[in-house]
């Protein structure tokens, strides 16, 4: 039997790449013509907005103020050191008898106060603050009430004092009046006439006028005529005593 021989390997790989290199050229073209169709195809038109935003500000920046150099703090000097001084040696006796003895009671300390609540306290001061308010007001009104009995003490001593200066101004002027009255006859008693007198700040008299009789005409008339002749009348010891208007009783006779 005849046996036909394997063909060769390079054969087999030539025919490989044979087809490989057909594979890539169909490849190669075709993309070549779908390039050139897409290529002559008329591009769409596409609008595009463009926007553009304003450039921020730039910001001002305020240079920093130069930070002042902290100051060298000053190096605290070393304290010295205390000695210390080794205790003295216990005697043994004396610890011994001190055993001995009964230790004191240490007092108790007090027990703390209670304090009072803020709204007592707060009554407590009002209540101060009123008292000295009254005892204030209590001393006022008596200090008030004195210079008032003082005042009024004052008044009646100088109405008194007025009042016995106008009698003894009033007496000399009846004196000097009753001097000059030439007493009718037949006239009993000591009968008594009322006469207004006006006089000037001189005692000049300017008028007199009978305010009340008598009861004996010649009387009266013998004591108009008395008045008449004491002028000018005698001045008082004081010229707020004065009186430019007044009313006189008259007697011809002293009492």
């Amino acid at each position: 039997m005849n046996f036909a021989a394997p063909p060769p390997e390079t054969e087999q790989s030539n025919k490989a790449a044979l087809m490989l290199s057909a594979a890539v050229h169909l490849l190669l073209i075709g993309a070549l013509f779908f390039g050139v169709q897409w290529k002559s195809l008329a591009p769409s038109s596409v609008e595009v907005e463009v926007w553009r935003t304003a450039p921020l500000p730039t910001p001002v920046i305020k240079p920093e103020p130069p930070k002042p150099e902290p100051k060298p703090e000053p190096k605290p000097e070393p304290k010295p050191i205390p000695k210390v001084e080794p205790p003295p040696p216990l005697k043994p006796d004396i610890a011994i008898k001190d055993e001995k003895k009964p230790k004191k009671e240490e007092p108790k300390p007090p027990e703390p106060k209670r304090e009072e609540p803020d709204w007592k306290k707060e009554l407590a001061r009002e209540q101060k603050q009123l008292d000295q308010q009254k005892a204030v007001n209590d001393q006022r009104s008596r200090a008030a009430a004195e210079a008032n009995q003082l005042s009024q003490l004052k008044a009646e001593q100088a109405s008194a004092a007025r009042n016995r200066g106008l009698a003894g101004w009033a007496d000399k002027v009846r004196t000097k009046i009753r001097n000059n009255i030439v007493v009718p006859p037949n006239i009993q008693g000591n009968p008594e006439a009322i006469f207004g007198i006006t006089q000037l700040p001189s005692g000049e008299i300017i008028d007199a006028k009978l305010r009340k009789s008598s009861g004996n005409k010649l009387l009266d008339e013998a004591i108009e005529r008395a008045i008449l002749k004491a002028s000018p009348l005698p001045k008082p010891d004081q010229s707020d005593y004065f009186q430019r208007s007044f009313e006189l009783k008259v007697q011809p006779l002293a009492e």
